[in-house]
């Protein structure tokens, strides 16, 4: 069966979730006061609703305690909906709440009414699209938890034609090389063979924590 996920607010940052959930494979149902936006994403969710998310008979109809997630997508012009929404949502027993914040008062408030996870979309993609413009080799990256993150990396210049045994990147940087994707392989995930050379085009799966990137990409950018 689908995982059933509820999307509460269709701004920029909800619309975009509906949509990426949808393609999926998640039963998504996209909620939101503006019929316009409930129209658009009734395109390609399972269903869209145009409520009142302060009212709690509403709220009830959306029975958030049969969903798998409910976020409250709702951003910095609606925060005090924003607040009712995510307390409604735990009060009516919805399993997993996802709260959007805009700042950390509104963090620590979204926290005390039930939201068990809190996002800012914007500080996420500031943090993430600087290291992309500090290292242009980052092809992607994943936090894993506190100050732990999954990297993919391009081989940089001066790993070409060395292998893991001699780049001693654990000892070095503290890093772990989890795999690597070769241009051979069609880009699929490999185990690292630590005696076998790099290749220009090659990407590494890096864990590691953030500063640990941003030594090994200066060491190794010529």
């Amino acid at each position: 069966m689908a995982q059933q996920i509820l999307i509460i607010g269709l701004g920029q940052f909800g619309m975009a979730l509906a949509r990426t959930l949808s393609e999926k494979g998640v039963e998504v149902l996209a909620v939101d006061k503006n019929i316009a936006l409930v129209e658009e994403a009734a395109g390609f969710v399972a269903d869209a609703l145009q409520i009142d998310v302060t009212d709690e008979v509403d709220m009830a109809r959306l029975e958030p305690d049969k969903r798998d997630v409910a976020v409250c997508a709702m951003g910095e012009s609606s925060k005090e909906d924003s607040i009712i929404c995510t307390a409604l949502l735990s009060q009516l027993g919805a399993p997993f709440v996802v709260a959007r914040t805009c700042d950390a008062l509104h963090s620590r408030i979204l926290k005390a009414v039930g939201a068990q996870l809190i996002i800012n979309p914007e500080h996420e993609f500031g943090r993430r699209f600087a290291t992309r413009l500090m290292n242009r080799k980052v092809v992607v990256e994943t936090e894993l938890g506190d100050d732990c993150i999954l990297t993919e990396i391009r081989v940089l210049p001066g790993m070409v034609g060395k292998n893991l045994i001699e780049l001693e990147l654990p000892r070095r940087f503290q890093v772990t090389v989890a795999g690597v994707r070769t241009q051979s392989g069609n880009f699929k995930i490999q185990r690292p063979d630590p005696k076998v050379p790099l290749n220009d085009g090659d990407r590494l799966i890096i864990v590691s924590d953030e500063k640990a990137i941003n030594q090994l990409a200066k060491s190794f950018r010529n």
